[in-house]
């Protein structure tokens, strides 16, 4: 399925969406599979009609994870706080007339999460949100998945998705070295939790090397 028709498929979904129930798509994938590039791609092929809102904005912010001591397995899923993803995501399935809803976002040059970041308008027919544990089976997750109308699964070659993920995490200031060991330990731990659920999918995305979507499998 190329490009277009992914971006066909999420309009096709905005237009079933109803003035009191708004329309949801989830990207899952690995970390570094492309799930934001994806979402990226429907945003601006879908012109104004819909809103992204990432999952990234509700890991638990470092001061805490510090209490927790969690602070060497960030991005586990238990470093999220998923309750409150849920609570955003039942907000955006319907939306209250003339109601704007806030989203947080992630910032990756502060490592730490910024409130009120994503503005969606009452108007907007569909929220596209991307992460890596929609699929995930684990009670704590469980509930954001009944808000989401599809659930697509990005899927990358891991030599190459590892190469991403130490690219971007040494672009963000880890150096190299650091940056290796955190992705064969902490990502890679994770990577394996979110192959898990990609049957569960509704579509799978295959990509290439390159950053245009391929063939897909249901």
């Amino acid at each position: 399925m190329e490009l277009q028709q992914l971006v066909a498929r999420a309009r096709h979904l905005a237009a079933s969406a109803a003035p009191a129930r708004r329309r949801l798509l989830g990207i899952a994938g690995p970390p570094g599979s492309g799930k934001s590039t994806l979402a990226a791609h429907l945003i601006s092929g879908l012109a104004g009609s819909a809103a992204l809102v990432p999952m990234d904005g509700f890991h638990l912010a470092e001061a805490e994870l510090r209490r927790l001591g969690r602070t060497g397995r960030k991005g586990a899923p238990d470093t999220f706080d998923a309750a409150g993803y849920a609570a955003l995501l039942a907000r955006l399935r319907s939306p209250a007339p003339d109601t704007v809803v806030y989203a947080p976002a992630f910032d990756r040059r502060i490592e730490e999460p910024v409130a009120g970041s994503i503005p969606v308008k009452p108007d907007v027919p569909l929220v596209v949100t991307e992460g890596n544990y929609l699929l995930l089976d684990d009670p704590s997750w469980e509930r954001a998945r009944t808000f989401l109308d599809e659930i697509w699964y990005v899927d990358l070659d891991d030599a190459e998705r590892v190469r991403r993920l130490v690219d971007r995490h040494e672009r963000f200031g880890k150096p190299r070295a650091h940056a290796e060991r955190f992705v064969h330990t902490s990502d890679e731990a994770n990577a394996r939790l979110v192959a898990a659920g990609r049957e569960r999918a509704d579509l799978i995305v295959k990509f290439g090397p390159g950053a245009a979507p391929g063939p897909y499998a249901e």
